[in-house]
């Protein structure tokens, strides 16, 4: 039978000859596509002249577009040359000449699908791609008049300890030792800032943790922006600079490091070492750094509130460091009492220190601190390493520093499960531990909220994940921010104190949370939760951000004291009132207080709450 006796209900049934109609009715396309009449189409396939019309008329042959017509004339001269069993050298060519044809061909498809002119010309797109990183790079342009504004804005803005400061960036190594908040990071932001500007030198910025970090880059990018209203972007942060004449000059690039430092060998330029006696690992640190600001046109630059005698940085700050490895008869000798370095001075080794007090910040017209209100709030020894520079003694310490710096993680690196700005930061379970104010209107001293996340299998890793200071809140407000971290994770545990405050905060969360734990404190509770904490931290068990130093000396500030009877020992932490306390330490016992001291044993009786 041939062709021209199938009928049309066949083929639209789906039949036995059907594919055979459906590839006549292609190649019919195909040759009237080519410029066939129907007549010389139904002659050369041996059809009906009808059934070519009817095909022609009903798939719309003359409608189809362009693209689709050069498309299918390709592809069937293509296949007809690949088919082919021995290919020439010119078979070869026109394969690839076809190849090239079909790249075309998508493009145009892509262009009149709704794209750009990008789509027709690669050459376009490789174009605007080049001109969208320039316009990118243009965004971290920095132009002469813009650095004199920053300059000018600078010097308006200094306090009399910052102005010491700023005439000393020439030094090629300084060391600070400093009291608490009277803007050292803000400060040493804007100076790094300015010298890369008018030197070109490259700033890399050290810090405890990669969080930490990030506090020199907000300062920066905040107060370009104020100053010449443009945004830096970009992680370094790449600046491109001009000269006196407005042509491009060397770019310059600023790093921001946490514990990452050690991959970044390869780094050159200026070196800035954030709390310096906190840093976990301070020797190999400061060899890397050394590395990174080798040639002399480089500096470096440390400051830091001061830690414990026992750190390592306190060898380099007292001179020892440098004795070691010279004779009896070559050694120096340095002064490193405040009265010898409140000025600062320039010691033997070659190092410029100086020590700033908050007491020398106000008088050099630090008005940011009320000095009689900060004594008031910190007991004698907490102010005198707060404020006055003087370092900790921790041997007497449950939680000396050589055990806690185990503890201190860079969590932007290490931390891959946890994400701290998003809605939901971590899908694992988390424990609460909340110690509250002690006086129910809120006037007494800080509470503390933390969310620890439990070990994810026994004798795993505790992770404080999260913490709160509240201040001035009565026990309605102490029991909202409870309940507002608690809608944040898949809460299982929350320990709360009751003593004072605490227990109306208890009775108020334990309306959402039935399962919330009471803690009531005497000597045994306190004796096993301390010996708790300190068999997790020697074991290796707790993690938090090393940019947390308020954990740190929290925890370094609790020791043993012999109970007033005499016949029992406590654990406590000096403050105002003389009252043993560390709200951020017991915060956190209470969650680890969860465990068994056997951690082969279930903790149990924790379920998961909705907050709404």
């Amino acid at each position: 039978m041939t062709l021209a006796a199938q009928n049309e209900p066949e083929e639209q049934g789906g039949g036995a000859r059907a594919p055979a109609i459906v590839a006549a009715r292609t190649k019919a396309r195909s040759l009237y596509w080519r410029g066939w009449t129907v007549s010389q189409i139904a002659e050369e396939l041996d059809l009906p002249y009808t059934t070519v019309s009817s095909w022609k008329t009903r798939h719309k042959w003359d409608d189809a577009p362009a693209i689709q017509r050069a498309e299918e004339g390709t592809l069937e001269r293509y296949l007809q040359l690949m088919a082919k069993e021995a290919k020439t050298g010119g078979d070869f060519k026109e394969i690839d000449l076809l190849g090239r044809q079909f790249e075309r061909l998508a493009r145009v498809a892509r262009y009149t699908d709704g794209g750009n002119e990008a789509d027709l010309n690669p050459d376009r797109a490789k174009g605007a791609k080049a001109a969208n990183a320039k316009k990118e790079k243009a965004k971290n342009l920095i132009t002469p008049d813009m650095v004199e504004q920053l300059r000018v804005d600078m010097r308006g803005s200094l306090y009399g300890h910052q102005s010491v400061w700023l005439n000393t960036t020439s030094l090629r190594t300084r060391m600070i030792l400093k009291s608490r908040q009277i803007g050292a990071t803000w400060y040493f932001a804007r100076e790094r800032l300015l010298v890369a500007l008018e030197t070109g030198k490259n700033q890399i910025f050290i810090s405890a943790s990669r969080a930490q970090a990030n506090i020199f880059r907000a300062y920066i990018v905040q107060w370009v922006q104020k100053v010449c209203k443009i945004t830096l972007k970009g992680d370094p942060i790449a600046i491109q600079r001009q000269d006196a004449d407005g042509n491009p000059d060397e770019p310059v690039e600023l790093y921001f490091l946490g514990t990452n430092y050690r991959t970044a060998q390869g780094y050159h330029g200026d070196v800035i070492i954030d709390e310096c006696f906190w840093i976990y690992g301070f020797e190999e640190l400061f060899k890397v750094a050394s590395a990174m600001a080798t040639q002399k046109q480089y500096t470096r630059t440390l400051f830091s509130t001061p830690s414990t005698l026992a750190h390592e940085a306190y060898p380099m700050w007292t001179g020892e460091r440098v004795n070691r490895r010279r004779a009896r008869a070559d050694r120096i000798k340095l002064d490193v009492t405040h009265d010898a370095l409140k000025q600062g001075a320039l010691g033997a080794d070659g190092i410029w220190r100086q020590i700033v007090t908050v007491f020398d910040a106000v008088a050099g017209g630090f008005d940011l601190v009320d000095v009689e209100e900060l004594q008031r709030e910190y007991a004698l020894d907490e102010f005198d390493n707060l404020f006055r520079c003087i370092f900790l003694d921790d041997s007497q310490s449950m939680f000396p520093f050589q055990i806690m710096r185990r503890c201190m993680v860079d969590s932007w690196d290490v931390w891959r499960d946890y994400q701290p700005y998003a809605l939901r930061p971590y899908e694992g379970e988390v424990w609460l531990g909340y110690d509250p104010n002690a006086s129910e209107t809120g006037t007494g001293d800080d509470a503390a909220l933390v969310a620890v996340a439990a070990p994810t299998k026994p004798g795993g890793k505790f992770r404080v994940l999260e913490k709160q200071r509240l201040k001035g809140k009565d026990f309605q407000g102490q029991a909202d921010a409870v309940k507002e971290m608690a809608a944040k994770y898949n809460v299982t545990r929350i320990g709360i104190d009751t003593t004072g405050a605490g227990k109306a905060v208890h009775q108020l969360v334990s309306k959402w949370f039935p399962l919330a734990e009471a803690i009531t404190y005497s000597v045994q509770t306190k004796t096993a939760m301390v010996l708790k904490a300190k068999n997790v931290i020697s074991t290796g068990r707790l993690e938090f951000d090393a940019g947390w130093l308020d954990v740190m000396q929290a925890f370094m500030a609790i020791r043993p004291e012999i109970t007033k009877g005499g016949t029992q020992v406590t654990y406590v932490a000096s403050r105002a009132g003389g009252v043993g306390h560390a709200d951020l330490v017991w915060a956190v016992m209470h969650a680890l207080f969860f465990e068994p001291l056997d951690v082969t044993e279930p903790v149990g009786g924790g379920s998961t709450v909705e907050i709404s």
